[in-house]
C-alpha cells in the first residue's frame, strides 16, 4: 500500500477523485476509497490488491500525462 501512495503522491496532473464526468485524468486508491467498505478478503476476489490504482487517462498532453506517470512509478519503486 506504501508504493501505491507513493505513486499518488507524486503525480502533479492527475486529480485523486473516483469519477467525476470530466475529460481530466484522475487516480485512485479502490481499497481505502471505493471498495474500503469490503474485506481484503473480498477485495481480493474483485482483483484488488492493496497497490492496486485505478486511473483514468484525460485529455492532458500525452507528454504531460507519461512524464506524470512516470514521476509516480519512479517514487513507487524507491520504496
Amino acid at each position: 500500500e506504501a508504493e501505491a501512495a507513493a505513486f499518488i503522491d507524486a503525480l502533479e496532473i492527475f486529480s485523486l477523485l473516483a469519477n467525476v464526468a470530466d475529460v481530466k485524468s484522475l487516480v485512485i486508491h479502490p481499497a481505502s476509497t471505493t471498495h474500503a467498505q469490503m474485506t481484503v478478503e473480498e477485495q481480493l476476489q474483485l482483483g484488488i490488491k492493496p497497490n492496486t490504482i485505478r486511473l483514468s487517462i484525460g485529455t492532458e498532453h500525452i507528454e504531460d500525462i507519461l512524464t506524470d506517470l512516470s514521476a509516480g512509478l519512479a517514487a513507487a519503486t524507491v520504496l
